[in-house]
C-alpha cells in the first residue's frame, strides 16, 4: 500500500513522528480554518468555540509529542484565547479573528518546514499580540496585515491516496468477482475443443461419403449420419454462443463495477477546497471592507482529487477577483438599490459527463465601453474593429497575459497577473472556462471539466492514417465542408463559420503526418481556439466520440511536441492524446517560418475543378467585375489582391486559368508571369493580362515573360475577357 493508504487504514509502523504530526496538522488546521470562517457569522457559537479549543488543544499535544516548542506555543495561546472566549472574558470580533487565522498559516508552516530564525521570531510576536489581547478590552483590535497562504509539503512521485475502508472492500469485492469470472474462460477454451473435435469428425463423415459415392455405392444412410452431425455440431456452436454472450455482458457489467469504484477511490468531494475558498472570500472582504455573503453549493459533488489540486488555486483567484472587481461598497449598493452585503456564490455539479463549476457574483459587472478602450488604448486592436466586437469577444480579452482594468496597482490586483493564470490552469486540466456578464447585475465564470483526469470524452479522428483525440471540452466545433466552399486569401485558406471567417491549418502539416495524395471532395474540419485566434483543423475524417483512457507517456520520452498522453482505442489499439495549446504553438511557428502548406482538394461531381479561376487586382472594383462576370459563365473563381497574394495562392492551389494585372504593389503582373511559366508544376497555366496599358511595348513585356492573352483595360468588353478564357482552356465561348 501506499504510505498515506496505510495511515488511513490504521498501519501506521512505518510512519516517523513528524510524519504523523503533519498528517494530524492538515486536519486540525483546516479545522480551525472554517470554525473561524464560519464563527465570524455566528459570533459566540458555543459548538464553534468548543471545536476550535478542543483543535488548538490537539495540535498543542501532539507538537509537544515531537519537541516542536514553537507550534505549542502557537497552539497554546490560541487556546487560551478560546477558553477566555467561552467564559465570556473576550470577544472574538474581526480582528481577532484575523490574528487567529494567522496563527494558523504559521502552525501550518511550522508543521511542514524545519524552524527558522524568522519564523521564531513570528512565533514571538504572535504569542505576545494574544497575550496583549486577552488582557485588553473585548472591543481592542489588532492591526490587520496580510495572511499567508499555508505552505504545503511537496509530494514525491509515490504520493499516497486518502481511501475510506468501505471504498476498499468494495474494490477488493469486485476485484474478487473478476478473479472468480475470468477462471470461466477455461471452460469456454474445453468447448471450442470439443467442437473443433467434433467439425473433424464431420470432415471425416464428409470424406468416406464421398469416397463411397465415387465407388457407386447407396450413400444415403452416409448423408443421414452426416446431416445428424452438421446439426448436432450446429447446437454446439449455438450453445456456446450463447454462453459467451451471457459471460460478455457479466464481464462488460463487472469491469464497468470495478472500474467506478476504482475511480471512486480517487474521487474528494468538491467541498474539500470549501476551506480555503471561504477563507479567500472572508480575507478579501476584510481587506476590502466590503460586506460579502459567500456561498457554496453541490459540496458533495465528486471530483478526481488530482483535477481539484489543479483547479484550487484558479478557485481561489476567481473568488478574490469577484469580491475585488466585482462587489461594490456597501454605500454604492444600496445607493443602486441593492443589499448592502455582495453574494458570491460558486456551484458544482456534473453534466453530460463533464463537472461543471459556476462563480458568480452580483456585483457591478464588466464595463464594457471601458473594456473596449482598454483594448484599443494597448493597441491590441483598432477602434473600428473593436466597435464591431460583440459582447463575447470583447470578454475573452481579459484572458489575455498581463491584462487589467485596474490603473493603480493594490496588493490584491491590478499587476496583470490573472485571468490568464486561470485559463492556462484550467487548459492544463483539459477544460474551458467561459464569462459572462450583465452591467450592474454582476459577472459568470463557467467552467467545464474533466470529471476524471485519467477517464475523459473526446472526439477521435484520423490524420495521415493515425487515429488521434482531443478533449471535447476543447473542441469548439465540427464540421464538413465541401472542397468548392473554401476561399484562398494570400495564400490562405479560409471556411466561413457564421459571419466569421476560420483559417484552415493540414493538421497532417503540422505533426509532420503524410498528406493525402489526392485531392478530397469534402473537407473535414475541428475548430480549436485560445484567448487570441481560432483555427480549423484539417483532418483525413471523424472517428467519432467516446469515453478514452488517459495514460501518461513514458517519462524517458521527455516533452513531446504537440502530444499531451496516450490512450486506448475500443479495440485495443493506441493512440495519443493531442495538447491543444502546443498544437497552437506549432502552428503560429509554422507560420511565421511559411511552413503551413494548403490543403489540396477537388470538387466532387463538378466542374469546377477543371474551371477554377483566379483574379488578381489591386482594384476591388476591378476585381469585382472580372469575379461577377466569370462567375456568370459558371466559373469558381478566387481573388488576390496582389502578385505576392497570387503568388502563394497559385502555389498552394490549383487553377485553370490566371487573370492579372500588371501595376500592383508588393509583386506586379509580369513578375508573377515569369515565376507561373519558369516553375515546372505551374508552367502550363495559362495567365492572361488585362493592363491599362496599351503601347505595344507593354504588350510585349507581358507576352515575352509568357502571358498567353494580353487585355487592355480601356477597350476592355466583356464578351473579349470571356472568349479569352473560353480559349485558353479549350472551351467555346458563352454566346
Amino acid at each position: 500500500m501506499r504510505r498515506r493508504d496505510k495511515m488511513m487504514n490504521g498501519d501506521l509502523s512505518s510512519f516517523s513522528m513528524r510524519e504523523l504530526f503533519l498528517a494530524e496538522s492538515e486536519t486540525q488546521c483546516r479545522i480551525l480554518s472554517d470554525c473561524l470562517v464560519a464563527l465570524e457569522i455566528r459570533p459566540g457559537d458555543p459548538s464553534l468555540l468548543e471545536s476550535l479549543m478542543r483543535a488548538a488543544h490537539s495540535l498543542k499535544g501532539a507538537a509537544r509529542i515531537i519537541d516542536l516548542d514553537a507550534a505549542v506555543r502557537v497552539a497554546h495561546a490560541m487556546e487560551d484565547t478560546f477558553v477566555a472566549a467561552q467564559k465570556g472574558e473576550v470577544s472574538l470580533g474581526r480582528d481577532a479573528i484575523d490574528r487567529l487565522l494567522r496563527g494558523v498559516d504559521l502552525l501550518s508552516r511550522l508543521a511542514s518546514a524545519e524552524p527558522s530564525g524568522e519564523m521564531d521570531a513570528e512565533v514571538e510576536a504572535f504569542v505576545t499580540e494574544a497575550s496583549a489581547a486577552e488582557k485588553s478590552s473585548p472591543a481592542a483590535a489588532a492591526p490587520v496585515a496580510e495572511s499567508t497562504a499555508p505552505a504545503r509539503k511537496a509530494e514525491d512521485d509515490s504520493r499516497s491516496l486518502r481511501v475510506a475502508a468501505e471504498s476498499l472492500d468494495q474494490l477488493l469485492g469486485s476485484a474478487g468477482e473478476s478473479l472468480v469470472s475470468s477462471r470461466r474462460i477455461r471452460s469456454f477454451s474445453h468447448d471450442f475443443w470439443h467442437l473443433h473435435a467434433h467439425q473433424r469428425r464431420t470432415a471425416a463423415a464428409l470424406e468416406n461419403a464421398i469416397a463411397f459415392a465415387a465407388g457407386g455405392g447407396d450413400v444415403s444412410i452416409l448423408l443421414r449420419q452426416l446431416q445428424t452431425l452438421v446439426e448436432s455440431g450446429d447446437r454446439l456452436v449455438l450453445e456456446g454462443l450463447a454462453e459467451f454472450d451471457r459471460f460478455e455482458r457479466n464481464s462488460t457489467q463487472l469491469s464497468q463495477r470495478l472500474y467506478g469504484q476504482a475511480l471512486a477511490c480517487r474521487m474528494r468531494p468538491f467541498g474539500a477546497v470549501a476551506s480555503s475558498l471561504r477563507r479567500a472570500a472572508r480575507d478579501t472582504a476584510r481587506r476590502l471592507d466590503r460586506e460579502v455573503v459567500f456561498e457554496i453549493r453541490g459540496e458533495g459533488t465528486d471530483v478526481d482529487r488530482d483535477l481539484l489540486d489543479k483547479i484550487e488555486s484558479p478557485l481561489v483567484h476567481l473568488v478574490r477577483n469577484a469580491i475585488d472587481h466585482g462587489i461594490e461598497p456597501a454605500a454604492d449598493r444600496t445607493a443602486a438599490g441593492k443589499p448592502a452585503a455582495g453574494r458570491v456564490t460558486i456551484e458544482a455539479s456534473h453534466s453530460a459527463g463533464f463537472l461543471i463549476i459556476r462563480l458568480s457574483d452580483d456585483g457591478r459587472g464588466v464595463d464594457l465601453s471601458k473594456l473596449r478602450e482598454h483594448v484599443v488604448e494597448r493597441g491590441l486592436t483598432d477602434a473600428a474593429t473593436a466597435a464591431k466586437l460583440g459582447e463575447g469577444e470583447l470578454l475573452e480579452f481579459l484572458f489575455l497575459p498581463g491584462f487589467s482594468l485596474r490603473s493603480e496597482v493594490t496588493e490584491i490586483s491590478g499587476r496583470g497577473v490573472g485571468l490568464d493564470v486561470v485559463q492556462a490552469a484550467v487548459r492544463e486540466a483539459r477544460g474551458t472556462v467561459r464569462i459572462s456578464s450583465e452591467p450592474e447585475r454582476g459577472t459568470a465564470f463557467v467552467l467545464q471539466l474533466p470529471i476524471s483526469l485519467s477517464v475523459m470524452k473526446a472526439l477521435i479522428f484520423e490524420i495521415g492514417g493515425e487515429p488521434y483525440a482531443l478533449p471535447l471540452a476543447r473542441v469548439d466545433r465540427v464540421m464538413t465542408v465541401p472542397a468548392c466552399e473554401m476561399e484562398s486569401v494570400e495564400g490562405a485558406q479560409y471556411v466561413h463559420v457564421g459571419p466569421h471567417r476560420v483559417g484552415l491549418v493540414d493538421g497532417a502539416t503540422v505533426l509532420g503526418r503524410p498528406a493525402e495524395a489526392e485531392g478530397r471532395d469534402l473537407v473535414h474540419v475541428l475548430l480549436i481556439s485560445s484567448a487570441e485566434e481560432r483555427f480549423g483543423i484539417v483532418v483525413s475524417r471523424f472517428l467519432g466520440e467516446g469515453e478514452i483512457v488517459v495514460q501518461p507517456l513514458d517519462k524517458r520520452l521527455g516533452r513531446v511536441r504537440d502530444i499531451a498522453a496516450a490512450a486506448l482505442t475500443e479495440d485495443g489499439s493506441p493512440m495519443l492524446l493531442l495538447d491543444v495549446e502546443d498544437f497552437l504553438l506549432s502552428i503560429r511557428r509554422l507560420a511565421v517560418d511559411g511552413q503551413l502548406h494548403g490543403i489540396t482538394a477537388r470538387a466532387a461531381g463538378l466542374e469546377k475543378a477543371a474551371r477554377q479561376v483566379l483574379v488578381v487586382d489591386d482594384s476591388l472594383t476591378v476585381r469585382e467585375l472580372e469575379r461577377k462576370l466569370l462567375s456568370s459563365l459558371g466559373y469558381a473563381v478566387e481573388v488576390a489582391v496582389d502578385g505576392m497574394d497570387a503568388w502563394n495562392a497559385v502555389r498552394t492551389g490549383r487553377f485553370a486559368a490566371v487573370i492579372t494585372d500588371v501595376d500592383m504593389p508588393r509583386m506586379d503582373g509580369i513578375e508573377l508571369t515569369r515565376l507561373i511559366k519558369n516553375d515546372a508544376r505551374l508552367r502550363d497555366t495559362p495567365v492572361i493580362i488585362v493592363s491599362y496599358k496599351d503601347r505595344e511595348e507593354d504588350r510585349m513585356r507581358g507576352l515575352d515573360a509568357g502571358a498567353d492573352y494580353y487585355l487592355t483595360k480601356g477597350s476592355f468588353q466583356d464578351e473579349g475577357l470571356a472568349r479569352a478564357v473560353a480559349d485558353v482552356l479549350g472551351e467555346e465561348a458563352a454566346p
